[in-house]
């Protein structure tokens, strides 16, 4: 054993040592409890940064300590690889989206073998990959033949100038993100999957996920979106057609002074005949935004088609309107309009004079007859109450009136009551290159037809040149132009959204060498359901649901039988770096990466000066934010694995904050951790010198008894921080707690070093996840034969938690007056006996007469005297 920690001369070597004898290959094996361990995998962007080995740490520490308890243990890896990052990176590196991808994946997948990560990298594999994909795409045409799968022209955001669509998030103020070009809405035919008809189980089964954090459960049941309400029908003046509006407040229907529907609805199309000015209004909605955090902050406008409707309950007559705030996918692309009790509808209403009725009043306080007047000049009422200016239903509190006017539109046939949910079909169709294509061919005769198996996969031309502009498969006829039984036909040119890939590998993962089908049902109902999923909270909504969704049908396609794919979550925190900045000349911000950054410190150790080191410039600190490179404060954890190697780079992530908080990265944290490793090697060095002492539990005196105890104590708490509440970091501070108190111990008495040497096992094993290289080479310094990946994890003695003593407080009048060391088994009766005898007891208690005596058993004597 080296005398000094070297980190480098060990990590190296036994990660050559764990990849050559493949120690974390997984194996199906019936016999034992599987744990299958996954944290989400890597866009292959080229270099690691610190929120993937923040992630990737945490899930080999879960992954270890699951592996010591005896457990089965599964973490593969592998490479989120499609998408448009990767075609805009190889735009501007002159390159093809595959070479680019294939280098980066070479160099990640080499930092994280420094790492020290324990993945099954028999079971890698990228989604770019056509053994990967040609499942995706067979299984594509299951889901169309069974109708689950469709397609349907839909409204997308179109940038005319690069001739691209764009999603929501790449609109900004309503030109592309890119090329600054005004964005229009166009109507083109998009590939949908039916997620809508898995809506109610997607919403019940949330309650499974007991290990799911409530603050993703919550925004996934926001975003499906289930509620009650009524479709019902406004006749159309003149007209046997009606418009069909949904509802959830059947309760305002009294109060509906005008309907608003889509620029995107047939009325809108009907009214804009020889209408100009209806015409232009429908052409500026196209350039809007759909998103709907737009749409509700958006300036309302709209425009009059002169169609009227007919109230469904009163008959009376109600302007039909275009409004911009109305979208064409959600509901009917109609809503009724209750201005005097909604403030959306309100702020319509006003800006254009229409009319705005109550029908909705407080609820009359007790011994009042009438409710309290309200000002709608200002705004709406949107509290509930009881009905007024209602008709038959006057008088109705909000909850009975829903179901009594529910009721009535029913009976009278002019409505019924209806579940409904805001979640849409998931649209998997993108007009980009780099993505699996989608397995349809189009007949001359315009009809699409799926892609028959023995053409499986379609595989996507990855020699090609990126213009930056179109897909290099669109327009491309040794791509397109193909026959199909003997008749010329057309290959489908749009690639699946990215989330395709991302909602199945899960899977994949359990069977990734099935040449013949897409999961092994044996080998994948062993290894699932994902037993520990870690990722980012951003990911809470479309990733998690759209996994759901896809792993319900491989259930009932005879895949898969769990109904979930993820049993425990845990979303990670973000990484944060101070900033620093200069002002250029024009006023803007140029940001300085804090390993380019010198701080001068004042005589007390305050900093005096921030400058950047090479030009000594001055810099002004903008506070800790997300590590990112608009502020070029990423951490290269590269360099930082270098200077401090990788098992201090992994113990800091796990020490600074717990898994789910922020992390704040400090480089004097970093070495704090790396001196901890440090004092840990000197003791263990110190303990493995010589002969190893036989530990006498017979003759250990008080202090070699409380070491002891507080080794034992000490696995106790890491074992249920680290096993059932995840606070990695006060599991940490326990051990280093105990290192501390091991380093105390007299090192020249033969049981002081038994007991020292005991505890310092004790610390390898529960360190071994978290410092697997550190801790390997210890334990066997320590004259293991075996290896620490496999050792057991340390058991509680419980002989060893037992005290021969005790303290108890002794209190005369509330106050402290003595500490006493008793017996642990003392009876009440015999500590307050000690207690009244202690000198500075009688001293406190004097001539006074003691009143009472109260005994808390092990802790406390209370004496009240006067």
């Amino acid at each position: 054993m080296l005398e000094s920690y070297q980190p480098k001369e060990i990590e190296g070597k036994l990660q050559q040592h764990w990849e050559q004898n493949q120690v974390f290959k997984a194996v199906h094996d019936a016999s034992r409890e599987k744990f299958y361990c996954l944290s989400m995998f890597p866009y292959p962007s080229g270099r690691l940064h610190m929120g993937h080995v923040r992630n990737y740490t945490i899930g080999d520490v879960v992954s270890r300590y699951q592996r010591m308890q005896g457990k089965n243990v599964m973490q593969p890896m592998g490479w989120d690889a499609f998408g448009l990052p990767a075609e805009n990176a190889a735009i501007k590196h002159k390159t093809a989206p595959a070479k680019w991808t294939k280098e980066n994946v070479a160099y990640m997948k080499t930092q994280l073998k420094s790492l020290g990560f324990g993945y099954d990298w028999d079971r890698e594999f990228a989604t770019c990959d056509p053994e990967y994909y040609r499942w995706e795409q067979w299984f594509f045409t299951q889901l169309v033949e069974k109708d689950m799968a469709y397609k349907k022209v839909s409204a997308v955001n179109w940038c005319p100038n690069d001739q691209t669509v764009l999603a929501n998030e790449q609109v900004i103020d309503g030109c592309c993100w890119r090329c600054d070009t005004p964005v229009i809405k166009k109507e083109i035919p998009q590939w949908f999957i039916r997620i809508t008809a898995y809506a109610e189980e997607l919403l019940n089964d949330l309650d499974q996920l007991d290990e799911w954090p409530e603050q993703v459960k919550a925004m996934q049941k926001n975003w499906i979106g289930r509620s009650e309400g009524v479709e019902m029908r406004f006749a159309l003046k003149d007209s046997n057609e009606a418009l069909e509006i949904y509802t959830t407040r059947p309760d305002t229907l009294m109060g509906v002074t005008y309907v608003a529907v889509a620029a995107g609805h047939p009325l809108a199309a009907q009214a804009a005949g020889g209408n100009a000015e209806i015409q232009a209004f429908i052409e500026e909605c196209k350039k809007s935004s759909t998103a709907e955090a737009d749409i509700a902050t958006v300036e309302k406008k709209g425009v009059d088609t002169g169609i009227k409707a007919i109230h469904p309950v009163t008959g009376d007559e109600v302007p039909v309107w275009i409004a911009n705030f109305v979208l064409m996918d959600y509901g009917t692309g109609a809503v009724m309009a209750v201005p005097a009790h909604d403030q959306r509808d309100w702020e319509f209403a006003t800006k254009y004079a229409l009319q705005i009725k109550q029908v909705i009043a407080p609820k009359p306080k007790k011994g009042e007859t009438e409710s309290a007047a309200i000002d709608l000049s200002e705004g709406a009422y949107t509290e509930k109450g009881v009905l007024v200016n209602s008709g038959e239903f006057n008088g109705l509190p909000t909850n009975k009136a829903f179901k009594t006017i529910a009721h009535w539109l029913t009976t009278n046939g002019k409505g019924e009551i209806k579940v409904n949910y805001r979640l849409r079909d998931w649209g998997v169709s993108r007009q980009r290159y780099w993505g699996s294509p989608i397995p349809m061919i189009q007949k001359q005769d315009g009809t699409s037809v799926t892609t028959p198996v023995d053409m499986l996969p379609v595989i996507l031309p990855t020699d090609v040149v990126m213009d930056g502009i179109n897909s290099p498969i669109k327009n491309n006829p040794e791509f397109s132009d193909i026959e199909l039984n003997g008749e010329p036909a057309f290959r489908e040119t749009d690639t699946f959204d990215t989330f395709m890939e991302s909602s199945w590998y899960y899977a994949r993962y359990c069977t990734p060498q099935s040449h013949d089908q897409m999961l092994e049902p044996k080998e994948a109902n062993y290894w699932l359901p994902v037993d520990q999923y870690i990722g980012g909270i951003e990911h809470a909504i479309l990733h998690l649901l759209y996994a759901r969704f896809f792993h319900k049908l491989l259930r009932d396609a005879g895949l898969v039988e769990s109904d979930e794919p993820f049993k425990s979550l845990l979303c990670q925190g973000m990484v944060l770096a101070d900033a620093y900045y200069y002002t250029t000349e024009n006023g803007a911000k140029e940001w300085v990466n804090p390993a380019d950054v010198t701080t001068e410190r004042d005589e007390k150790g305050g900093i005096a000066r921030i400058i950047e080191t090479a030009t000594g410039r001055e810099l002004q600190f903008s506070g800790m934010s997300k590590m990112s490179k608009s502020k070029n404060n990423g951490v290269d954890p590269q360099a930082a694995i270098d200077l401090y190697g990788a098992d201090t780079v992994r113990l800091y992530t796990m020490f600074a904050a717990p898994p789910e908080q922020t992390l704040e990265w400090s480089d004097a944290g970093v070495q704090g951790a790396k001196k901890f490793l440090e004092r840990l090697w000197r003791l263990s060095f110190e303990l493995t010198s010589g002969e190893a002492e036989v530990l006498n539990l017979e003759t250990l005196d008080k202090d070699q008894k409380t070491a002891r105890r507080k080794i034992h104590e000490t696995i106790a708490k890491v074992t249920a921080d680290m096993g059932q509440r995840q606070t990695y970091n006060t599991a940490i501070a326990a051990i280093m707690e105990l290192l501390n108190a091991l380093n105390k111990l007299d090192k020249n008495n033969e049981q002081s070093r038994a007991v020292a040497r005991e505890g310092v096992e004790a610390i390898v094993l529960m360190l071994s996840p978290i410092t697997p290289h550190i801790t390997s080479e210890l334990w066997n310094a320590f004259g293991h034969s075996d290896s620490v990946l496999d050792a057991q994890w340390p058991i509680v003695d419980e002989a060893a938690l037992v005290k021969d003593s005790i303290e108890m407080v002794v209190q005369v009048n509330g106050k402290v007056r003595a500490k006493l060391e008793l017996p642990a088994n003392v009876s009440k009766e015999d500590a307050e006996a000690i207690a009244r005898a202690d000198e500075n007891v009688l001293k406190f208690v004097g001539e006074s007469t003691i009143r009472k005596v109260i005994v808390i058993p092990g802790k406390l004597v209370n004496i009240v005297a006067n």
